[in-house]
């Protein structure tokens, strides 16, 4: 049996455990997770753990404490994740998520300020607010997980299922043209553009782990498709079968335009890094025009 013990202070720093301490089921990550929150209620086979455990490492590689950081989401299995993570989070109405967080980012800028949610959330009723908060360049970090549907209300289609894909809205195949993620996140501005699947952990990391330190708007999505509402339909198989498609079908393309970032479960499935740029944040803006900077006399 896991024995999860709270944490003496709001804010734990991570400490070394001992021989019985780790015998007795003591997760070293268990300061970063509210107590009695796990076991977490996703379905079997979904990437979501993946996703909330590179975050929470990425928070480690970066030795941010969680008093400095803060995640923000919105409605939809991705959301939730706000609920399991020990320290400022908040789960906001349905698209919302980056308005509340460009607020936060603004008033709080020690802040790390972390957007988690699912390709509906904001892609769909938040597609507007991300286009321009990427346009502004407002210092956010966006973690988009791309499941291809709404998973949580009944896998109906959304802007991310792919053509002739079925769901509960499309029984007979989707005929609609999905978003490529990446290529309208870079063509909105965003300074940082890169995808992984659930498969690449590690790369996942790492990716966070940069997008933490570059300021301006960064965008990650990360590619597992819904278990239950997506695969089961379109007969994908369990969670294995996914991590076995994803490392035959996944490439590497570093640099690659976003354009040619082609997403196909069935071809080819291009990750990587794909934006990484400087550019004066909203905030460095708003700083000049309040201080009087001349060069805009």
């Amino acid at each position: 049996m896991i024995r999860r013990v709270p944490p003496t202070e709001p804010f734990e720093v991570e400490r070394h455990l001992s021989k019985n301490e780790a015998l007795h089921g003591i997760h070293p990550d268990d300061t970063y997770l509210k107590p009695g929150r796990i076991p977490h209620i996703w379905c079997p086979g979904c990437g979501l753990g993946v996703v909330l455990n590179a975050y929470i490492q990425a928070l480690k590689a970066r030795e941010i404490p969680q008093d400095r950081a803060s995640v923000i989401s919105g409605i939809g299995c991705t959301g939730r994740a706000a609920g399991y993570l020990n320290m400022d989070t908040y789960h906001t109405t349905h698209g919302r998520a980056i308005p509340f967080a460009t607020g936060l980012s603004l008033i709080r800028p020690e802040l790390s300020v972390t957007v988690l949610s699912g390709d509906g959330d904001l892609f769909a009723i938040g597609g507007n607010h991300l286009i321009h908060a990427a346009r502004r360049n407002v210092n956010v970090k966006v973690i988009c997980v791309n499941n291809f549907n709404y998973g949580m209300t009944g896998g109906q289609s959304a802007p991310t299922t792919p053509l002739e894909a079925r769901t509960s809205t499309t029984p007979y195949g989707n005929v609609e043209h999905p978003f490529n993620l990446v290529s309208l996140a870079a063509a909105s501005g965003a300074v940082y553009v890169a995808r992984w699947t659930a498969f690449h952990a590690r790369f996942l990391v790492e990716s966070i782990s940069e997008a933490f330190m570059k300021p301006g708007f960064t965008f990650i999505e990360v590619i597992t498709p819904c278990p239950t509402g997506y695969n089961r339909p379109n007969k994908l198989g369990a969670g294995l079968d996914m991590m076995k498609l994803f490392r035959e079908k996944s490439e590497i393309h570093h640099g690659l335009d976003p354009n040619e970032a082609e997403l196909d479960l069935k071809r080819r499935i291009v990750v990587g890094k794909f934006v990484d740029l400087e550019k004066p944040t909203f905030a460095d803006g708003y700083e000049k025009l309040m201080n009087g900077d001349p060069k805009r006399a």
